[in-house]
């Protein structure tokens, strides 16, 4: 008898879950949503200007690289004198 609801225990908790190949096919569809959200595409190889993101199944997800615009070096005021205090007295007339 302890058998028997061993036996059934088994069954039952094996039968509930999804099976290997449905798990694997799901993850493979969320995996290609994935990539196409962040605008990539599933292919056999990246180009140079793209870098892989993830995988979809057994292909890379390659996304272009963004764009970053050079930022300009700043301005550095250590060599010149600023000061608050005009250097030249202006006598205005109006």
């Amino acid at each position: 008898m302890k058998i028997l609801c061993i036996f059934l225990t088994f069954v039952f908790t094996v039968s509930c879950g999804p099976s290997v190949s449905q798990k694997k096919a799901k993850e493979d569809v969320e995996r290609k949503r994935e990539c196409y959200l962040v605008r990539g595409a599933c292919k056999v190889s990246c180009n140079s200007w793209e870098y892989i993101y993830t995988y979809c199944s057994a292909e890379p997800c390659c996304v272009v690289r963004d764009y970053q615009k050079p930022l300009p070096k700043p301005i550095s005021t250590s060599s010149h004198d600023v000061s608050d205090k005009p250097t030249r007295l202006h006598k205005i007339r109006l």
